[in-house]
């Protein structure tokens, strides 16, 4: 079997494999009397890892440089990078709706890369003069692996808002997101009723006033989904904080190479302005977290934002115009 028939058939096997565990975690999550069926879905996530990181192998010794020359693959990449920090998340929060958020990411951008890419954008390709240099590997893996992260924590952030949907969760704990924060979750709902009444002393008088107030009523989550809105919501953290780094390095790889390349370390080029905006968002994410002592819903509302910043930057710029990184359509 030559390598181009390998690696079609590994990256339809990444496919199929993903969409199997997919239907396993939603699955497993719908039925949690089924505690086998996380097992099958973690060993899913590997197989699909490990065959995706023997596809980028083979596209590294078939082309002579690191498989991140196009579309394709870097989209394996990413997704590799998914499925890699999914069991990092997993392994933290120890459930199951970690592998029920990042599944479905890895497996639609298997999806796209095997099925809906054109044969042509599929097959490696030289190098164009620009990106024969050390930092192809540096700067574009460093890239790809904090999008990985920053999605995959910002999924779980998504999780925990569908958790907590339609309820107002406040999260009273530390200002860095760790330790157990279970005894001061709280769910408030305020109502207001013409009958409900507070009583007064007046102690001018010896008589008794009544007032008609507000009332709040306190209404906890189940144990269940207290403390899984707990897990996701310091798991998040700390998955973002992971990305976040990541991020600043691949950032600061990114302007040394363009000196390089381009004599100028920063050129306000598309990708660059996506990823300084990306930057922004996750550095705020943090900065509410660590300083101002968010938790709950609001800071998950502002990483799901992100989830969708990190998309724009990584392949929206791409679609909506061209600019210095347009190489192949992969920076």
């Amino acid at each position: 079997m030559d390598l181009i028939a390998l690696e079609s058939l590994l990256d339809n096997t990444s496919f199929g494999v993903l969409l199997v565990t997919m239907l396993l975690y939603w699955i497993g999550a719908a039925f949690p009397n089924l505690p086998y069926l996380a097992t099958l879905g973690t060993t899913g996530m590997a197989i699909a890892n490990l065959c995706m990181a023997t596809l980028l192998g083979s596209r590294w010794l078939e082309a002579g440089y690191f498989p991140l020359s196009n579309l394709y693959e870097s989209l394996f990449f990413l997704a590799w990078g998914i499925t890699t920090i999914h069991f990092i998340a997993e392994r933290m929060s120890r459930s199951r709706l970690v592998g029920v958020v990042t599944s479905p990411v890895a497996m639609g951008i298997t999806a796209f890369a095997a099925l809906s890419l054109p044969v042509e954008m599929q097959q490696s390709a030289p190098l164009v003069p620009a990106l024969k240099s050390n930092w192809l590997m540096m700067h574009v893996s460093v890239m790809m692996l904090s999008y990985s992260t920053l999605m995959v924590g910002s999924a779980i952030a998504i999780g925990f808002l569908i958790v907590t949907r339609g309820q107002k969760v406040e999260l009273k704990g530390s200002s860095v997101g760790t330790g157990s924060f279970r005894d001061r979750i709280k769910q408030k709902t305020t109502k207001t009723s013409s009958t409900d009444n507070v009583f007064a002393s007046a102690s001018s008088t010896g008589n008794t006033a009544v007032l008609d107030l507000p009332q709040t009523e306190t209404v906890t989550l189940s144990p269940e989904r207290l403390s899984l809105a707990d897990t996701l919501d310091n798991i998040s953290y700390r998955v973002i904080g992971l990305g976040f780094p990541l991020l600043t390095i691949g950032i600061i790889a990114g302007g040394v190479w363009a000196n390089e390349a381009w004599g100028s370390y920063w050129s306000w080029d598309p990708k660059e302005t996506w990823a300084f905006i990306t930057w922004l968002v996750f550095a705020a994410y943090l900065h509410a977290r660590i300083t101002r002592g968010w938790q709950g819903r609001k800071p998950a509302i502002l990483a799901a934002i992100g989830f969708v910043v990190v998309w724009v930057c990584y392949l929206g710029v791409n679609l909506l115009g061209k600019g210095l990184h347009s190489y192949g359509w992969f920076l």
